[in-house]
């Protein structure tokens, strides 16, 4: 008796087959970028070119090929090739598409057989041994005609007429080595690789993709504090009086002539006196201390009022107006907690801790207390701390705030978060949220995951070379879309080790790195006049810091003054398209540890930036240019135009830099020769 038996099942149809999860007809795998299996969107924004990287592959040795297709939130598609990476046994391919709208998109990608691929390589093999020659030609007369309907369909004739003179070329009355030179005719090979035939399509699952207007990518930002810009020290009462958001209207000036686009105001809510700090963090504040405005709350209203010194909601209004007058987005710092005077306090003290004692926890980061603030407890009452919380944005995004700076995200649950972007994003896509996220990474990934457009970033801590290096390759093709950094040289809890000597050409250094190596970065004022005094040796806090007290400054006499080199930097950046994005930064080698070399391109804009990493000492080094990384050929010439210093020279693939503390850095926008 045979053991053989036949089954009577049906075999299933292709569309059932492209229906069931798993492997399709041409196999296409770990599509990159995938965020949380999907859970949520990778980013993009108009105008910014991504990549898309997917493993292709297929049974025996036809070729294959792979397209990106891009769909619009109209449902508008648009189509990008990729390209197979080497090592070519590991069927990587690669691409970078670009999408023209704000919005909610998709992409996939689509792997094909590729006749016209599998064919040219049959038919130049054949060729070459006069093989098959009648056969080849038809094979050949086949494919090319195909794709020749295929260009008078799109209704591009040019084409269309390139590939029908190159069909009829195809004769088995040429001789092969006649065939071989058409065959491999540029234009032949251009059209084929447009409009070749495409078969056995296979596409992947739809995948997510954020994309953010221009400014959630690059931007400028200036941070300062309204209430130190025109207070004064009234000798005859022995009292402060606060700057105002009129008195702010100058300094909003000066910002857009330094070319910010972006100002950034720490908290301007009423402050509590319950626990109020005084001067440099005490806990013995005098009659005149105005307290942390992180200190959110007293009865003059909470996070939805502003502070009486500053003026009214109505002066907010007109500074936000003049802001947008010059140029400038008003960031505004949004931070959940309040101090212990906090009309919440009273109204829902479920919103808080309660310790065993039967007092509210205050925030603690030991050994450091700040008796000042309540912190927020988001399982209490979930659902009425999240309506307030979205009730709060939606206030001041009514009254002109399109930027949030949210101040500790890390401390409050991701899924809060997650609920918030998306609920802002539904009225209010144009709204950019920046964590202020000094934390672990994978949290601030996660914050960038849920829907956070930009991030604050180790930068502050990176110095030397390879810290820089690999930070930068981290940040530009690891994590780019889900990670916007955001390079802030400094901010009122961080004065850098490297910045406390006062030395101008550390702050310059600081300057030219944040400027150039992200297209997001940002300065707390008082950097500009290279203030530096440090606290407490080996702490990271300023001393007198403006968290604590009125800080007026005198920008017109005090000596030296960055203002300039900044004006020039954000200049720079607005002329060089190259400098606007994140994910094309490559690093070119110099021997000396001390001299950073890197590129950043961007189709046709390319620059090359030159920085010495020592603000004491000069600083030569030869350089070694790989070309490639510039897009250009091994033997290319180059002309280097210096935009921070002038000056133009021209380079081969090694060239010599001599830098030093009055000139540390070279911002060169390069041209072919």
């Amino acid at each position: 008796m045979s053991t053989h038996q036949t089954s009577s099942q049906a075999v299933p149809s292709q569309q059932a087959v492209d229906a069931v999860p798993g492997f399709g007809r041409i196999p296409v795998t770990n599509v990159h970028p995938f965020v949380e299996e999907g859970a949520y969107a990778a980013k993009a924004v108009v105008g910014e070119w991504f990549p898309v990287r997917a493993n292709v592959f297929r049974e025996g040795h036809d070729a294959v090929n792979a397209t990106i297709v891009l769909t619009s939130p109209s449902g508008r598609t648009s189509t990008f090739p990729m390209l197979q990476q080497e090592p070519r046994g590991l069927d990587i391919w690669e691409g970078w598409a670009q999408a023209d709208e704000e919005g909610d998109w998709t992409f996939r990608v689509e792997g094909w057989s590729d006749v016209w691929e599998t064919t040219h390589h049959n038919a130049v093999a054949k060729l070459q041994a006069e093989m098959d020659v009648e056969l080849v030609c038809l094979e050949l007369q086949d494919v090319i005609n195909r794709a020749a309907e295929q260009a008078a369909s799109a209704q591009d004739e040019v084409q269309a007429s390139v590939l029908r003179a190159s069909a009829a070329l195809m004769n088995p009355a040429r001789t092969p080595s006649d065939l071989l030179e058409s065959l491999q005719a540029s234009s032949l090979l251009r059209a084929m690789r447009h409009y070749g035939p495409r078969e056995l399509v296979t596409p992947t699952r739809e995948q997510r993709l954020q994309v953010d207007r221009r400014r959630a990518l690059f931007s400028s930002w200036y941070e300062f504090f309204p209430r130190s810009q025109g207070a004064w020290w009234d000798e005859e009462k022995q009292c402060w009086h606060s700057g105002t958001f009129a008195s702010s209207h100058e300094r909003l000036e000066a910002a857009a002539q330094m070319g910010f686009d972006v100002v950034y105001l720490p908290p301007i809510h009423p402050i509590g006196t319950a626990f109020r700090k005084g001067r440099n963090n005490s806990l013995t504040p005098s009659e005149h201390d105005p307290g942390s405005p992180w200190a959110i709350g007293s009865p003059d209203g909470g996070h939805d009022a502003v502070h009486p010194d500053l003026g009214t909601i109505d002066d907010f209004d007109e500074f936000v107006a003049k802001a947008k007058s010059l140029g400038l987005e008003v960031a505004l710092d949004f931070a959940l907690q309040a101090s212990p005077d906090h009309p919440w306090v009273k109204e829902h003290p479920e919103w808080f801790t309660t310790r065993l004692d039967g007092t509210i926890a205050y925030a603690e980061n030991p050994p450091k207390k700040y008796q000042d603030i309540y912190p927020i407890n988001f399982d209490n009452d979930r659902e009425g701390i999240y309506r307030e919380s979205l009730r709060i944005l939606k206030f001041w995004i009514e009254h002109g705030v399109t930027v949030f700076r949210v101040d500790n995200p890390h401390t409050k649950p991701v899924d809060f978060w997650a609920w918030i972007m998306s609920e802002v994003r539904k009225t209010n896509p144009e709204v950019i949220f920046l964590a202020e996220a000094f934390t672990r990474p994978q949290m601030m990934q996660a914050l960038g995951k849920v829907g956070y457009q930009q991030g604050y970033t180790y930068f502050t801590w990176r110095n030397a070379k390879w810290e820089l290096e690999s930070y930068l390759t981290e940040l530009s093709r690891e994590t780019a879309h889900i990670f916007r950094p955001n390079f802030f040289v400094n901010t009122p809890d961080i004065n850098p080790a490297f910045l406390q000597s006062g030395n101008p050409a550390a702050f310059s250094i600081r300057a030219v790195l944040a400027a150039t190596m992200s297209p997001s970065w940002g300065v707390y004022s008082g950097f500009e006049l290279c203030e530096h005094e440090v606290f407490r040796p080996g702490g990271e806090e300023y001393l007198n810091s403006e968290k604590y007290e009125y800080r007026p400054r005198d920008w017109q006499n005090h000596q030296p003054n960055l203002s300039v080199l900044l004006g020039r930097l954000n200049e720079i950046r607005r002329e060089n398209p190259a400098l606007q994005q994140l994910r094309k930064i490559d690093f070119h080698h110099a021997p000396n540890d001390q001299v950073i070399v890197y590129s950043k391109t961007d189709g046709d804009s390319r620059v090359l930036v030159v920085c010495s990493l020592d603000p004491w000492n000069a600083q030569d080094s030869e350089i070694y240019l790989d070309m490639s990384k510039l897009g250009l050929d091994h033997d290319a010439v180059i002309e280097v135009h210096d935009e921070l210093g002038g000056g133009t020279w021209t380079w081969g693939a090694r060239a010599f830099v001599s830098l030093h503390p009055g000139n540390p850095a070279h911002i060169f926008s390069v041209r072919v020769k």
